[in-house]
Parts: structure tokens; sequence; C-alpha cells
């Protein structure tokens, strides 16, 4: 089609080579900004950028690869009823098997080995293997995997995860003795292969043997090469549920039928994996009780190492003026184009706003101007009272709105640019109309930790330090500054090695505090984010799902007992799981619109 952009053909192109790799007629690829991973017959990768750089469609293609070959070549059923119950041997039993099945495709072709090879080191970008200092350090899974794909399909470890790999590998050869070339001989064959895989992990000591003796009892009726009939034909999603969600080494999709501790340890791996850092520096509003305000409840849980490498800083702080200019005039370049949509759109909000502060009428009165609809009246008497009509303002509340922004790694590129401009324009279309408007972001000072893990470091590693970085929480415009003094500082968001991690609990307490302490009547916070908070420093060293805890008791203390009210744009992913009233988008171009349509619902909720 004529108005199809390259991403759209792109993107068809990869949905129909995943179809034939995977002989699944009704594969379907779709973009993601969070973890890639595939659910049913959905595939979600990567999203490059709009000019398809080679490395990221490269990236897009792997991801789509690895994908397109578990459908084929992987038993869902097979795989479950086999694996381990520990996490850590779970994990390493997930990570094999997709060994496994990717080298069936790299062994075989060549660009899906290319492919593969650039999707595989996007996640290891995230992996702790690669700034491992110690033995300890090292994910087990992670090294595992590397070895065997070396032994399967001839590639070296990758560079940065090779200092990782040597701490282990001698040790991991070692116990493992003969069972890599096992493997090997049974890589055509997924149950012979676990049962080898299940032998591995018993010389790793990390499964009981009377575990590895019991495998294979009950798989009478599954097919080694696909699921069982029952499994293919459909849709029995009890254990699709497990089996469609796309690992990387050491990773468990959501909502598997699984023990409830290798489901924790699967939150914590997700969470793990969200951030790679590329270049390493870089429904209705819910009814709220009419109830006090209370103070932060200690049930919360949550604790900081320490903070005093956090900053709340001004966005013309972090560079000059020369600097901010430049990157605001990059922004504008790069949204030329989106621009007068978003603003046609604001003009609609602008519009609905002025509507509600239309003044009415008050009919019949003594005096006042002559009521054109008794004019009849008056000429027929002309001392008739009750001709006449009053104006009278409609009460208008005061209104203040802040929109916090996920300034994480991923919301490079497209994502962010939007998310800047449509602030920019929302904010000088709400001024207009008499609302104030607060433009705030949130990120880290530095990947994996920064000073803050340097100091646990130093301090002997106590356990379960709490969050485990530092803060940046970042002032783009003030609630009471003009939006024309403010509009440069936006560009900011455009800098190299601005974006890092995303920590949203203490970002949305933060940008909470700020809109109570201000008089207005009618209090808003709009979060745009991509996804789940994000921060391998913290995520490595505190319990499962630690920072997404944190969250969703900030947002249901937010959502049930405080004055504000909260809404969310969730960009490529679906924050409905957190929020009340959120809605999720997939376009980036979406954002604009839908980040109007949502505020003039706000505003119309008495």
């Amino acid at each position: 089609m004529a108005n199809e952009s390259p991403l759209d053909r792109f993107k068809l192109a990869l949905t129909g080579a995943a179809r034939a790799i995977g002989k699944e007629p009704e594969a379907e690829v779709s973009w993601t900004a969070e973890t890639p991973n595939v659910q049913g017959k959905a595939l979600r990768v990567p999203m490059p950028g709009r000019n398809l750089p080679p490395d990221q469609a490269m990236q897009a293609r792997g991801f789509a690869d690895s994908f397109a070959l578990k459908m084929r070549h992987h038993n869902a059923a097979l795989h479950n009823r086999n694996a381990p119950v520990e996490p850590e041997a779970r994990a390493c039993y997930d990570a094999v098997e997709q060994v496994r099945y990717e080298a069936l495709g790299s062994n075989n072709y060549t660009g899906m080995r290319r492919n593969l090879g650039s999707a595989q080191a996007m996640r290891l970008a995230a992996d702790p293997i690669t700034r491992a200092s110690t033995r300890d350090d090292v994910p087990i899974q992670t090294a595992l995997a590397l070895l065997l794909r070396e032994k399967l399909t001839g590639q070296p470890i990758p560079a940065n995860a090779e200092a990782g790999v040597d701490m282990v590998r001698e040790w991991i050869e070692e116990a493992v003795h003969e069972d890599f070339e096992r493997l090997a001989l049974s890589i055509d064959d997924q149950k012979a292969f676990q049962s080898q895989a299940m032998d591995m992990l018993r010389h790793l000591e990390l499964v009981r043997q009377e575990e590895v003796d019991e495998d294979g009892e009950d798989d009478e009726g599954i097919d080694d090469d696909g699921a069982d009939e029952n499994e293919q034909d459909g849709d029995d999603d009890q254990l699709d549920a497990d089996s469609q969600q796309q690992q990387v080494p050491g990773e468990q999709s959501e909502g598997e039928g699984e023990s409830e501790e290798t489901q924790e340890v699967e939150q914590e791996t997700e969470m793990t994996e969200g951030e790679p850092g590329e270049d390493g520096e870089e429904g209705m509003m819910p009814v709220r009780p009419n109830r006090p305000w209370t103070d932060l409840p200690e049930s919360f849980d949550y604790k900081v190492f320490t903070t005093a490498f956090d900053e709340v800083v001004e966005a013309q702080d972090l560079c000059d003026y020369e600097e901010l200019d430049r990157l605001r005039a990059y922004l504008d370049s790069q949204l030329a184009g989106l621009a007068g949509v978003v603003t046609r759109l604001a003009n609609r909000l602008q519009r609905r706003l002025m509507a509600q502060q239309n003044r009415s009428w008050d009919f019949d009165q003594e005096e006042g101007l002559l009521d054109a609809a008794r004019l009849a009246r008056v000429v027929v008497s002309p001392g008739h009272s009750l001709s006449y009509k009053v104006e009278q303002d409609q009460e208008f509340k005061d209104t203040v709105v802040t929109l916090l922004i996920d300034n994480s790694g991923s919301m490079r590129g497209r994502p962010i640019s939007i998310a800047a401009i449509s602030a920019d324009i929302l904010a000088r279309t709400l001024e207009r109309c008499g609302v104030k408007v607060e433009i705030l972001g949130f990120t880290t000072r530095a990947w994996k930790g920064g000073q803050s893990r340097e100091r646990w470091l130093a301090d002997g590693k106590p356990q379960n330090p709490g969050r485990l970085n530092d803060l940046r929480h970042i002032i783009y415009k003030k609630a009471d500054e003009p939006m024309r003094r403010a509009r440069r500082n936006l560009g900011l968001m455009m800098r190299e090695g601005l974006l890092k991690e995303n920590i949203d609990g203490e970002a949305l307490l933060w940008a909470h505090d700020r809109l109570l302490a201000r008089p207005e009547d009618r209090r808003i916070m709009m979060v745009i984010s991509d996804g789940a908070p994000v921060d391998d420093s913290t995520l490595s060293v505190n319990n499962a799902g630690y920072l997404e805890t944190h969250l969703r008791k900030v947002i249901e203390w937010i959502e049930k007992q405080s004055p504000v009210q909260l809404v969310a744009i969730g960009i490529g992913h679906d924050v409905t799981r957190y929020y009340k009233r959120a809605v999720t988008i997939m376009d980036a171009e979406q954002l604009g619109g839908t980040i109007i349509e949502q505020l003039a619902d706000l505003f119309e909720v008495d």
C-alpha cells in the first residue's frame, strides 16, 4: 500500500518469515518497547528506529527467528512435564532448551545465525554475567547456555561475557563430563535432549538424583516433535500460558503454572532483563472514599540503602543553554510532521475545557439583559416583569496537571520524542485555559547502581539492602513557570546518555508530594511510561519483584486514598495491570491524541 511506512513493510516481512519458519500460518509479529516475548501466536519483538538501522533491524529479526524456531521445534507439554522444581535448576533447564532450538536454526541457515547472534548480544547487554567480578556473581544459567551454544554451533563466547564464563568454565566442564557431547547427539530429539539435560543438572548438583530418576514416567501420548493432539489444536492455554512465552537464559514468563517459588524467580529475572545499557553510559475514575489523607503506610516494606547520591535537578542544570537550544531544535526537527496533528488535537481539548467555563444564564429576572426569547411579551406588555436574564459564571475548579515522564533507556528514540513534544503542546494548551502544568521526568544517575552500589560493596554487601541506585528526578517545568521559559528544557530528553533505569514507585511519590503541596482544588497526575520498574542493581540483591511490588502499593494507595487523580499511558506495555485508569498504545504516534482524550475525560469528572 502507498501509505505503508518502512516499519510496516518490515513488520510484514518479519511476520511472513516467522510463519514460514514456525510452520504457523496465524503467527503475527508486533512491536514492543519492553522485554521481547511470545504469547500464543503473537510474537513481540523490539521496535527498530524509524529509518531501520541495520543493527536494530537484525535484533528484531533475531528475536522473531528465535520465537519462530520455538513454535516449530519446542514441545511445551513435554518441557513442563519434565522440568525440575528448584529455581536455579529450572533456569538452567529452560536456558539449554532455548540453546537447542536456536542451534537448529543457526546450524542450517547462515542468515538466521547472524540474526540470532544479534538478539543474543542484546540479551547479554543486560545480563549480570557481563559485569561479574567474582565467581559468585556469574549466573550459572547464562554461563551454561553460552558453553553449550559454543559446543552445538561452534560460535565463540561473546567478548562481553567471556570473562564471566571463564570464571566457571573449568568447574562446569569438569562436572558435566561428556554431557555436552551427548546433548549434541540428541539435538533433534527434544525428549532425549531433556533427559540428557537432567543428567547434566545432576552432575552439576543442581537437582537430586531421585528427581532425575522420576523423569519421563508420564510422557506417554506426547509426540516428541510437537505438542500432544489436544495441545496443538488449540488453545488449551493452561500449558500454553507457560510455554509460549519466550525466555532468555534464566527468564520466565508471567502467569506460568509452576510453583510459587519458581514464579518469584521468574518475576525477578524478567525485570533484570528489561533495560539493556547500550553504551554503558550513556475505564472511569475509581470512586475515592471521602476520608482524610493519611501518612505513608508502614506496610510498604520498602527501604533505600542510601539517599546520599540521589538528586532532584532542574533540566537547565544538566547542560548549558546552548546545548539545550541545539537539543530542542533536534526535537522539533524529529517531530515536525507530528506537531501539526497533536496541535489540532490540543485545540479540541481547549474547546472542551473552555466549554466547561462558559457562562450560564439565570432567566426570568427583574433586571439585567433583555431576554430575546421574551421580546414579544415585552412589546405587548412593556411593564411586565421577569423579562430579563443575568449571566452567571459556572464554577470551574482550579486545576494543576503533572506530566510524569519515564526517562528510562527503553524510551529512546520515537517514544521519548513524542512524549516530549506532546508535553510541550499540552502545557501550552492548558496554560491558555488557565490550567497549570508541571512536567517531570525520572531516571537514575547511572547504570547498574552507581555510587550507591559502590558504597554497598564497600560496606561488605549487607543482605537485602533495598533500592540500590542513585535516583535522578528532573524538573522540566514548574507549575508556576510560563511555558515559554521552560520550552527549551524538554530538549534535554534527547540528550545522549540521559535515559538510564527507572524506579517508578519512588518517582510517583515524589511527583505526588509536589502535587499535594499545590493550592489548586483539582490535582491530576498523568504517568507516561513504557514498562515495569527496572533497576538491575536493586533487583539483583533483593527479593523477586521488589520494585514492582512497591509500585503496586504506591499506586493502590494513591488511587484509594489520595485527592490526586491518577492516570497512566503505557507505550507498548500493558500498564492496566498496575493502574485502574490506564490505556496502552502500541504505536508511539498515538500518544498525543491519547493524552488529550484522557485529560479531557478527567476534566469532565466532577
